[in-house]
């Protein structure tokens, strides 16, 4: 039928349409079969790349949108079952993410720019349309309602990052120093998974009101969500027990217990290091479950220190056996406690690793520097090692414990 219309306007051999890059569905709701004819018509001028669906009333469009999505829906506000902005309303709650093109008559313009100001994307006056027109118009709304959704959606993430960074620099510790200081901290942290401020690895240092210190360095293995929610657990729980008075291999116990309990998976354990100092003793306190040893930087240089330890909290669950081991450390040395983040990172176009021993020779050359110069510039030159951060994708953190003639006139 449509056809022989064209053919009696002589409409057939004249090239109409305006491109489609893909088919689009128009669902058209409009009760009239005067109208929804000449709709059609518009339709098939233009070309192809359009597919018109037709319901009859509102209710019937509710149904098909519970059923499928259109790319644009076409509405007549006036409906059997709805008037006016009531219609694009109800639309709008089957399917806000759908582009909604009105159609009005030609004494209601106002309505029409009413409408766009109540969410449709454009407005169209029944019998005053050419194919051409019809056709921009659908395509515009198709892709001004896109880019509402891309802005809405990008609009949520950027709220969501936000949060997500609040919430994450919440997380991380500030040492919890009770007292005269009796140590300076300096510590740094950068996170294996981009976009993020938190991952598995974590820290703390908290000073008792007796002077002693105690600090822990833990890395879970692992680094996504899940593994940063647990080393958060762990490190909030770590230092639950450290004012409650427990420390020593009871302390790693309880943590193991925790970790059981927290974890998603069987095969996720713990590194960890924990350190009782006792400044007016001059000793410190190690117990090391399956974690790196340490960097010692006094007078005379820096050197690795790396007491014997028990397995990795989780890897024994219940059987794992951590002994507690005291040195005594002269007045002006710190302590630089790290996860494997800083010397595990590729060397090379192969598998070689920076390791232990390149690690301590990259501290050697800067032994003499303050703290926080020191911790900075062996990061910047472990980064420079590993081909500017292409080797090195593993959560970090690394604390200096500056313990120090400086700390210690502060009492």
């Amino acid at each position: 039928m449509l056809d022989e219309r064209r053919a009696q306007r002589g409409d057939l051999d004249r090239p109409v349409g305006v491109g489609w890059d893909r088919e689009a569905t128009l669902l058209l709701v409009e009760d009239d079969p005067a109208d929804a004819l000449l709709v059609e018509e518009l339709v098939a001028d233009v070309g192809p790349g359009l597919r018109l669906e037709w319901a009859h009333s509102l209710a019937e469009a509710a149904r098909r949108l519970g059923e499928s999505s259109p790319d644009c829906v076409l509405l007549d506000l006036h409906l059997p079952d709805a008037q006016g902005l009531e219609g694009l309303a109800r639309i709008r709650a089957c399917a806000d993410g759908v582009a909604i093109v009105v159609l009005t008559g030609l004494d209601q313009e106002q309505t029409g720019l009413a409408a766009v100001a109540a969410g449709a994307q454009d407005y169209l006056i029944k019998g005053r349309v050419e194919p051409e027109l019809f056709g921009r118009a659908v395509r515009y709304a198709i892709q001004r309602k896109q880019a509402e959704r891309a802005t809405a959606e990008l609009r949520a993430s950027q709220m969501r990052a936000r949060e997500n960074a609040r919430l994450e620099r919440g997380l991380l510790p500030t040492p919890l120093l009770h007292g005269p200081r009796r140590v300076d901290v300096v510590a740094r942290y950068r996170p294996g998974r981009a976009q993020s401020l938190l991952g598995g690895d974590f820290y703390d240092v908290v000073q008792l009101p007796d002077g002693t210190v105690h600090a822990v360095i833990g890395d879970v293995s692992g680094h996504g969500p899940d593994e940063a929610a647990t080393g958060v657990a762990l490190r909030l729980a770590w230092r639950t027990l450290v004012l409650s008075g427990i420390s020593g291999t009871q302390q790693l116990e309880l943590l193991e217990r925790m970790l059981l309990a927290e974890r998603t998976g069987d095969q996720t354990f713990v590194t960890a290091t924990t350190l009782v100092l006792y400044p007016d003793q001059q000793r410190v306190r190690i117990i090391r479950a399956g974690h790196p040893g340490l960097l010692v930087c006094s007078a005379e240089g820096v050197d690795w220190l790396e007491v014997p330890g028990g397995p990795a909290l989780g890897f024994l669950p219940g059987q794992a056996v951590w002994t507690a081991h005291e040195l005594a450390l002269p007045v002006g040395s710190g302590l630089v406690l790290f996860t494997d983040g800083l010397f595990e990172g590729r060397v090379g176009p192969g598998s070689e690793r920076l390791n232990e021993d390149g690690l301590l020779d990259l501290a050697r050359t800067l032994a003499g520097r303050a703290p926080a110069e020191f911790v900075d510039e062996l990061i910047d030159r472990v980064e420079l090692a590993t081909g500017g951060g292409d080797g090195w994708d593993d959560d970090l953190a690394v604390m200096y414990l500056d313990w120090t003639t400086r700390s210690t006139e502060n009492r």
